[in-house]
């Protein structure tokens, strides 16, 4: 619907098409499918090379095929990983940091839909693991590679970019959230949209007050986090309503959301204007949060809380070393 009034009255996300990307890298999680793919899309379409990373090989097949199709010249790959499994993930990133010489734009954009309880394969909420957590460990195994990409080259390219796609939905969080330990985290009671909004919520904290404060600012690094909200859009995953609320319920919500939400192009532009935009660096909008393209968002009292933020930065650091080891993490001051 939204895609139809744009295209119609013009109301709607203004539209961003990056040009000139030549010779810069990107690495986009769910950069295969829905909102990932129009950013892995555009990227590549502008001349960046883009490296999708999901977990369905299908999809990795697909999104190659119609890129090319577009821009026969375009320099994109797929790496699987499921974003649930830590090992699996340490074990891909390691590679890719070893494998590139530069990296521009990160892109977190894979994860699941609300949808009922579940654990991954590290035995963690399946919504916290793969939306939040595995995303933030794909940063700390990366870092270096976007610390050391300003260095690169004559003059003063643009910095490096991390952007997270969070959402307005992180208003759904439970109000009792405290970021204490995987008990409070893998609790059934709490229902889909809790544990989905919880992720968001998460994100657009790591963004602030775990990448913008305590490893940007601390290391003088010269590289920008923020968090976006891409609208409610109609890609496949808003079937995943009908899962999280069985019964006439899920399928209300998964008819509004189709109907009403965004297609996936508009979904993107939040997204592509806050790696792109030169406002972010010009304006030093580190750890800014989002809700359209150069419209800042409104956090809830949550998503502005340090305190919650800390949290929220020490129980990431604990899950990951209880599930893979002491040295689990790199040091976020190291150099590629």
């Amino acid at each position: 619907m939204q895609s139809i009034l744009q295209k119609t009255t013009g109301i709607g996300p203004t539209p961003v098409h990056p040009e000139d990307l030549r010779g810069r890298v990107a690495v986009v999680t769910g950069g295969a499918f829905g909102i990932g793919f129009e950013i892995s899309r555009s990227l590549a379409s502008a001349g960046c090379r883009v490296i999708m990373v999901n977990r369905k090989e299908e999809q990795g097949d697909e999104a190659q095929q119609t890129i090319r199709a577009e821009t026969p010249e375009a320099n994109v790959e797929w790496v699987h990983c499921d974003l649930g499994n830590l090992s699996e993930v340490r074990s891909v990133f390691t590679g890719l940091r070893e494998r590139l010489d530069r990296l521009d734009f990160l892109v977190l954009s894979a994860g699941i839909n609300t949808n009922q309880y579940g654990v991954d394969a590290d035995g963690i909420d399946r919504h916290f693991g793969v939306n939040y957590l595995g995303q933030y460990y794909v940063c700390n195994q990366l870092w270096p590679l976007l610390r050391k990409t300003p260095g690169l080259g004559d003059g003063k390219p643009p910095a490096p970019r991390v952007v997270f796609l969070a959402s307005e939905m992180h208003r759904a969080a439970p109000s009792n959230v405290r970021f204490e330990g995987l008990d409070e985290i893998n609790n059934p009671n709490l229902g889909p949209t809790e544990l989905y909004g919880r992720t968001k919520l998460a994100m657009i904290l790591l963004a602030k007050y775990g990448l913008a404060d305590k490893v940007i600012k601390t290391n003088s690094d010269r590289v920008y986090a923020v968090s976006v909200h891409p609208g409610a859009v109609n890609t496949a995953m808003q079937q995943q309503w009908k899962d999280a609320y069985p019964g006439i319920t899920g399928k209300m919500l998964t008819w509004a959301m189709l109907a009403f939400g965004r297609d996936p192009e508009q979904g993107s532009y939040s997204a592509l204007w806050a790696l792109t935009s030169p406002k972010i660096e010009d304006e030093n909008l580190n750890g800014y949060y989002f809700s359209d393209p150069d419209t800042p968002g409104k956090e809830t009292a949550q998503a502005s809380d340090p305190a919650l933020g800390d949290a929220l930065w020490k129980l990431s650091e604990r899950l990951v070393k209880d599930k893979l080891g002491e040295d689990a993490l790199l040091d976020w001051n190291a150099a590629a």
